[in-house]
């Protein structure tokens, strides 16, 4: 009888919370809901410290709160959550706890895609964000799996950074554009040899005014009047230079080209003016811009965050998301992560709200 009373009691109460966070995000849905929330569930192990818990406990009850929170945010409307869940830097930790913690994350990705899990219940679509081959292969394979398992999933997107750091992301960035752009030059190159332009072009050759010359090596930051560009900084690939009139071309592929604006700039002032009027073809190099870095970051597959929150009170971003934030704003409640709720959430969108205009101001300006 005593058991009864209190399931009932239980579903009471649990219903009536249910009623008045529905009447809450009603209220706050009259103001702009945020598109993307990301979170930095700072706290773990101080909350399992504080609680007399053994270690790794901390992230377990961690876990819950992600759960609790993300039902929270996808009943308010937001489309997109972002979790950092594990940084790079955190492989230092001592390998017992690296270990658990992968152990756990296994653990959490399998439950994830049960049936009655959030994911299913929502339609969310799960992204591990990061460079996951310094993942352990376990841990790896499942986070693809689980990616392979949720495609198809539109409603809600679930973005977990793992072996991630924003540095590592940028660099990633700048790679796969440069990759990109070698190749995209070396198929405008391939067009000109097949239509017979460049026909025999061997190292140091002239042929059609056009000297090959392959360099590998470094990238210096001079630049030889007599000679084609030299690369002195970490920098594979390959030198081209024109002629057209006596006036040299160079076009670079690599990761690294001090010259380039200097290059840039004498062909947009009207150096090579009057080469595409003759009947000899020119060559024109791609160059890396904004929307091609911005492509190939990790965290591509979303727009920028609209709210950041960083729970235990600190301030600091811990190299999380430090080219998508320039216009966020941050929210530090000084609760530990397994102590987040309801009402810290409805803060920072209450806070979001509150100063929306002046970020979206600032964001038109950039």
């Amino acid at each position: 009888m005593e058991k009864d009373r209190g399931d009932s009691a239980n579903q009471f109460f649990g219903g009536l919370g249910s009623f008045l966070r529905k009447c809450l995000f009603r209220i706050l849905s009259m103001g702009p809901i945020p598109n993307h929330i990301a979170f930095i569930m700072d706290g773990n192990r101080r909350y399992a410290k504080k609680q007399g818990m053994e270690e790794g406990a901390g992230h377990k009850a961690g876990f819950l709160a992600l759960m609790k929170i993300l039902c929270y945010c996808y009943e308010l409307g937001v489309k997109y959550l972002t979790v950092y869940a594990f940084s790079i830097e955190n492989f230092k930790r001592k390998p017992e706890e690296v270990q658990c913690l992968m152990d756990l994350m296994l653990e959490k990705i399998g439950e994830l895609l049960k049936e009655e899990s959030v994911v299913n219940q929502y339609g969310i679509r799960l992204y591990f964000i990061g460079n996951l081959k310094l993942l352990s292969e376990p841990v790896r394979v499942a986070a693809e799996k689980a990616m392979a398992a949720t495609a198809k999933n539109t409603k809600t997107v679930l973005l977990i950074c793992v072996a991630y750091t924003s540095y590592d992301e940028i660099v990633h960035a700048v790679q796969e554009s440069c990759k990109d752009k070698r190749n995209e030059i070396e198929a405008l190159y391939a067009s000109k040899v097949s239509n017979g332009v460049t026909e025999g072009v061997e190292e140091g050759e002239n042929i059609n005014g056009t000297i090959e010359h392959d360099v590998q090596g470094s990238c210096e930051s001079s630049l030889s009047k007599s000679q084609a560009l030299n690369t002195t900084r970490a920098c594979n690939g390959v030198i081209r230079v024109e002629k057209k009139k006596g006036v040299i071309l160079h076009a670079v592929q690599g990761s690294c080209e001090d010259k380039w604006d200097e290059v840039m700039s004498r062909t947009s002032n009207g150096v090579t003016e009057g080469v595409a009027d003759s009947k000899k073809k020119q060559w024109m190099h791609p160059t890396i811009k904004l929307v091609d870095i911005e492509k190939n970051m990790y965290m591509g597959v979303a727009p920028d965050p609209d709210i950041l929150i960083r729970t235990s009170g600190e301030n600091r971003l811990s190299n999380f998301l430090l080219w998508q934030t320039t216009n966020c704003p941050l929210c530090s409640p000084s609760a530990l992560w397994p102590e987040i709720g309801l009402w810290h959430l409805i803060w920072a969108v209450l806070n979001f709200q509150q100063s929306r205009y002046y970020f979206e101001k600032k964001r038109k300006q950039l």
